[in-house]
C-alpha cells in the first residue's frame, strides 16, 4: 500500500470546524474575562457569562489537539530530521507565528496607550518597558515572568515550543539510527510521541509550576499526533482489532490521567481527537455537509482564527472603553457592545491576515515587523513614560 494512500490529509472540514469553534469560544471568553462590559451583562444572564468565563478556555484544547494533528500530517514526509533540518523548520514556524504576532501586538500597545487616560481598568496591561518588548519578541514573556501585552499570547509560545518537541522526536530518531526502514522510523516517532503524551498527562500537566512550558501542554497536543497516526493507518478502517485497539490506548490514556487528578481539559482533548480518530472520511472531508456556503463559511473562519485571535483583546479593549463611556449601565448597549465586539474582531482579523498573515514569511518581513512594534513601543513610552 502506498504511502500517499495512507495519508490523511490534515486540511478538511472538521479540523477546520473545531478551529473555527476554537476561535469563537476564545474570544468570547476573553470579553467575559476581562470586561466591564461583561460585568454589566452578567447581572441579566450569569449562567451564561459565568460559563464563558470559568469554562471558554477549553477552546484551547480545541487548537493543541487540531495543532498536533497539523504537525503529524507536515512532518509525514520525514522518516526522520537532521538537528540542521529541525533548526531550519523551527526557525520557519517561529517566523510564521511572530510576523503576525508583532503587527498584532503593535495595534494593541498603540490602542492601549489611545484608551488609557480616559480608561482606568484592570484590563489594561501597564506601558511596556524595552525589555519586556525584547521578551516578546523572542515569545519569552511568560518564562520570564513578564506581564503580557494582549490577552492569551502566551499559547503562541506555547505552540512553537510543541513543535520544537515533535522536531527534535524525528531528531532522536536520526541521531540513534532507528530510520534504516521506514516502517522502524514509524514505529520509533510513534513511541516517542506516546510517551511524551504518557509522561504530560500523567505527570507534567499536573505540576501547576510548568504552565509557561509546552510540556505541560504536550498532552492535548500529543493525542492530536497520535490521532493522526491511527487514522494515517488504512487497516484502522478494516480490521476491528486495530480499531479496538486504538480505542484501548486512548481510554488507558484519559482513564489514567482521570485516575490522577480529574481535569475536565484533558476530558476535552481525549474527546476532541477520539473524534478526529472515529468520525468516517465523508464528515471529515466535509462531503456530507449539504450546503457549500457552510463548508466555506467554516473554511474562512478557521484560515483567519489564528489573526482574529491575535487581534481581538486590542479591537475589545477600544469596544469596552467606548461603551462604557456613553453607556456605562445599560445592559443593551453592553450586550450589543459584546456582539460588535465580536463582529468587530472577525473584520480585524480578516484585515490582519490579508495585510499579513497570508504573505510568505521572511526574515526581512519579521525585522520590518519587529520595527513596527518597536516603534509602537516608542511611541508608548514617550506617551506614558516608565518611571
Amino acid at each position: 500500500m502506498s504511502t500517499t494512500a495512507q495519508r490523511p490529509s490534515g486540511r478538511s472540514f472538521l479540523i477546520d470546524a473545531i478551529k473555527a469553534a476554537g476561535c469563537l469560544l476564545i474570544v468570547l471568553h476573553h470579553m467575559a474575562f476581562y470586561g466591564p462590559m461583561s460585568d454589566v451583562v452578567a447581572a441579566a444572564w450569569p449562567a451564561v457569562v459565568g460559563w464563558l468565563y470559568d469554562h471558554g478556555r477549553l477552546a484551547v484544547q480545541f487548537f493543541l489537539v487540531c495543532a498536533g494533528f497539523l504537525t503529524a500530517d507536515s512532518l509525514a514526509r520525514y522518516e526522520s530530521l537532521a538537528l540542521s533540518e529541525a533548526l531550519r523548520l523551527a526557525w520557519q514556524r517561529y517566523l510564521r507565528l511572530a510576523i503576525p504576532l508583532l503587527a498584532a501586538l503593535s495595534f494593541t500597545v498603540l490602542v492601549s496607550e489611545w484608551l488609557r487616560p480616559g480608561f482606568e481598568h484592570a484590563s489594561l496591561s501597564a506601558p511596556p518597558d524595552w525589555g519586556q518588548a525584547l521578551a516578546h519578541i523572542v515569545l519569552l514573556q511568560h518564562v520570564l515572568d513578564l506581564e503580557a501585552l494582549s490577552a492569551g499570547i502566551w499559547y503562541v509560545a506555547i505552540d512553537l515550543q510543541l513543535y520544537v518537541m515533535a522536531l527534535l522526536s524525528l531528531t532522536v530518531v536520526k541521531v540513534f539510527g532507528h530510520a534504516k526502514s521506514r516502517h522502524a522510523a514509524q514505529a520509533w516517532r510513534w513511541g516517542m510521541w506516546l510517551g511524551l503524551t504518557s509522561a504530560s498527562l500523567w505527570w507534567w500537566n499536573l505540576r501547576p509550576d510548568l504552565d509557561d512550558h509546552g510540556v505541560y501542554f504536550f498532552g492535548a497536543y500529543g493525542l492530536g499526533l497520535l490521532a493522526w497516526e491511527a487514522r494515517r493507518r488504512e487497516s484502522l478502517a478494516y480490521s476491528p482489532s486495530q480499531r479496538w485497539r486504538v480505542w484501548a490506548l486512548l481510554l488507558v490514556l484519559g482513564g489514567v490521567a482521570w485516575w490522577l487528578e480529574p481535569r475536565w481539559r484533558m476530558a476535552v482533548a481525549c474527546a476532541i481527537s477520539g473524534l478526529l480518530i472515529a468520525v468516517p472520511a465523508r464528515w471529515f472531508k466535509g462531503e456530507a455537509v449539504r450546503f457549500p456556503w457552510a463548508r466555506q463559511m467554516v473554511a474562512w473562519l478557521s484560515k483567519v482564527s489564528y489573526s482574529v485571535f491575535l487581534i481581538h483583546f486590542g479591537v475589545s479593549l477600544a469596544v469596552n472603553a467606548g461603551v462604557t463611556a456613553l453607556w456605562p449601565e445599560r445592559l443593551w448597549a453592553n450586550a450589543l457592545g459584546m456582539l460588535g465586539a465580536l463582529l468587530l474582531s472577525l473584520l480585524f482579523g480578516a484585515l490582519l491576515y490579508r495585510l499579513v498573515e497570508r504573505h510568505a514569511p521572511s526574515f526581512w518581513r519579521w525585522w520590518l515587523w519587529v520595527g513596527v512594534f518597536k516603534a509602537s513601543v516608542a511611541l508608548a513610552l514617550f506617551i506614558n513614560p516608565v518611571a
